[in-house]
């Protein structure tokens, strides 16, 4: 009897910690993803802003599982699941067949139906979002620094930011300080103080996942480091002279999308049905409706818990279900009863504002400012992978915090000063 072959699709937090837990089961593991690299997306703003490079928080795959000879690394891309032969289909015809297959394929920004504004406002789930981000911000003030005209000066040193959740307050608030703490002293012909740095969001408050007493918090602290709060705002257009909001027009040649998700198409490729973001609808076990040999988890899966409130698409959340669904299998391996239906354990919520404040909900437990921005640090370097990024993520932030000084300004791809979606 062959060994059962555990495929994985998507090496984000779910996929790994599936990975992980599976070790020493006695299956076979075929890991696939469209990159190389495992992301530790909650830094990722940071590589966008100009804080972290790439390295700091991004590792290959194959060099993660490189001592575990049951795990095979496949870099592709997902095209089709025949579930009859149970088989995926990648693209350039390979197939892989399966006797569990684990769908971990995270989501994209979703433009709710304008993906037209895609090119002008870019979103930030890749590595190649943040350098396009960290390219066009630093490329935003180099051009500034050369242009004759106030009124294209001004909307160069403009940058509009859609979308106030944590990602998009994390991004504000560190532009403000690069601008207005870092920049400074190296240009001749501006004034980098003088940048605008607008976040625009349709609901009547900031971070509205948080608690009102923490959402305010961040507010203020968003508006005394001098972050333009747009609430209760639509946007109407993106285009690349600005933004068209149901207030008006906000001229800027920097925009930043940050106000929605869409998952992977998993869903169209099981033909089951799926939330308004694409979620495939699980089962109390993380399986597909119809498909008990398939589990859903991570951004990928929708899943209710007994309050009623969808699990957040966060990290913790997408390991939670990762372990989970390792132990259906274990289980199922052994013939043993499968474990009790999966349950969400909050670990709590967190965002930065900026490089001095932060604010945690853990429930009972709220906090915020400087203490709240030291656990936020231990936290996220503790869940780094490897010794070497957490000693360079934790000597980054103490370079920064002592000199005020980001290190990653490199602009390295080949577009000149008339960037690519520029005129």
């Amino acid at each position: 009897m062959s060994e059962h072959h555990v495929v994985v699709v998507g090496g984000g937090f779910g996929g790994l910690q599936l990975a992980n837990d599976l070790k020493g089961a006695g299956v076979r593991i075929t890991l696939v993803d469209r990159r190389n690299h495992h992301l530790f997306q909650p830094l990722l703003y940071q590589v966008a802003t100009t804080i972290l490079s790439t390295s700091d928080i991004a590792w290959p795959i194959r060099h993660l599982y490189s001592d575990r000879p049951d795990v095979t690394t496949v870099l592709g891309e997902v095209v089709g699941i025949d579930t009859a032969a149970r088989e995926v289909a990648l693209r350039g015809g390979m197939t892989l067949r399966y006797d569990s297959l684990v769908l971990a394929t995270g989501a994209t920004h979703a433009y709710f139906g304008r993906d037209d504004w895609e090119p002008v406002a870019p979103g930030l789930k890749t590595l190649e979002d943040a350098t396009t981000i960290r390219r066009r911000i630093l490329l935003a003030f180099e051009r500034a620094e050369i242009e004759t005209d106030p009124a294209m000066r001004d909307a160069l040193l403009t940058f509009t930011i859609v979308g106030a959740g944590p990602t998009g307050v994390e991004l504000a608030g560190i532009i403000v300080e690069l601008a207005r703490n870092t920049l400074p002293r190296e240009f001749r012909n501006i004034d980098t103080r003088k940048t605008r740095v607008v976040l625009v969001e349709a609901g009547p408050r900031v971070l509205p996942t948080f608690a009102e007493e923490l959402s305010a918090y961040a507010g203020k602290a968003l508006g005394e480091l001098g972050v333009e709060l747009h609430t209760g705002e639509r946007v109407l257009e993106c285009t690349p002279a600005g933004v068209e909001t149901s207030n008006g027009v906000i001229p800027s040649r920097t925009i930043v999308w940050a106000a929605g998700i869409q998952a992977s198409p998993a869903a169209k490729w099981l033909d089951v049905p799926a939330d308004r973001a694409g979620r495939v609808i699980v089962e109390k076990d993380l399986t597909a409706p119809g498909f008990p040999d398939v589990f859903v988890v991570g951004d990928t899966a929708s899943v209710i818990q007994e309050s009623g409130a969808p699990v957040p698409g966060i990290a913790p959340a997408a390991k939670q279900q990762g372990a989970y669904a390792a132990k259906v299998i274990r289980a199922r391996l052994a013939a043993k009863p499968s474990p009790a239906p999966f349950r969400y354990r909050h670990q709590g919520s967190l965002a930065t504002i900026g490089q001095s404040a932060a604010i945690i909900d853990f429930g009972r437990i709220k906090l915020k400012g400087w203490i709240a921005w030291w656990i936020w640090g231990i936290a996220h370097i503790y869940f780094l992978i490897g010794t070497r990024s957490r000693f360079a993520v934790a000597w980054s932030w103490l370079w920064i915090y002592l000199s005020g000084q980001h290190s990653a300004r490199l602009i390295t791809q080949k577009e000149t000063m008339r960037d690519d979606n520029r005129t």
